[in-house]
């Protein structure tokens, strides 16, 4: 069984401290639009992985090589350790963490122009080529395509997105539940502003909006 702690968009200053020592999560998942402060903060209380997927209101990400000796490069020259530090961004990415394997998906679909928010092609293009390293079978030890977890900062399309243009959901996604069978679909994005968010069903997949903080159990297949 893996404790997951789920967090979104709202900081909510009671979560660092004694709560999230009660809470004693075994994974950390981020669906994006948090300080990369607070992000560090969680990072930093727990001695567990912290996975996240960047959002639309998030600087963009910076990307760079680790060298052997363990430094990050930029251009092949020595650069800062990209932020938010103690956390892995998993967006476009299939990685394995805490006996779970996790695809992620960050961003949303684009209204405005700024960093991490895409058209609903570059979407599905970005959603096949994520499709694509989950399918590599040398990605899974488990020798599978699926994963337990897809991660993504916006909902799918129709799927607990709402009508306005900020905030219209990823159709790209439901070919990835398709293709991927993720167990869950963690999602922020749609702020729940005192509503009931409840969770959604596709397939075998549970969706769920994780703003600003959710903790659940998933029970590991192996």
């Amino acid at each position: 069984m893996v404790r997951v702690l789920a967090i979104a968009d709202e900081v909510d200053d009671s979560l660092v401290g004694e709560r999230l020592t009660r809470i004693r999560p075994d994974l950390v998942v981020c669906a994006g639009d948090l300080p990369w402060d607070y992000i560090e903060a969680v990072a930093s209380a727990v001695d567990v992985p912290v996975v996240f997927v960047p959002g639309n209101h998030d600087p963009q990400v910076a990307s760079t090589k680790v060298s052997r000796a363990g430094l990050h490069l930029d251009a092949g020259m020595p650069c800062p350790t990209p932020r938010p530090v103690g956390a892995v961004n998993v967006d476009g990415r299939v990685v394995e963490v805490a006996g779970l394997r996790i695809a992620g998906l960050g961003g949303c679909v684009r209204y405005r122009p700024g960093p991490n928010m895409y058209s609903q092609r570059e979407y599905h293009l970005r959603a096949r080529r994520l499709s694509w390293r989950a399918h590599r079978p040398w990605r899974s030890s488990q020798g599978s395509a699926g994963v337990d977890i897809l991660l993504t900062h916006a909902p799918p399309l129709g799927l607990g997105d709402e009508d306005d243009g900020p905030h219209v959901g990823i159709a790209a996604l439901h070919g990835l539940l398709d293709r991927l069978r993720p167990t869950w679909l963690l999602h922020g994005h749609i702020h729940p502003h005192g509503q009931p968010r409840p969770d959604r069903r596709v397939g075998d997949t549970t969706i769920r909006n994780v703003v600003p903080v959710r903790v659940f159990d998933i029970e590991l297949a192996h």
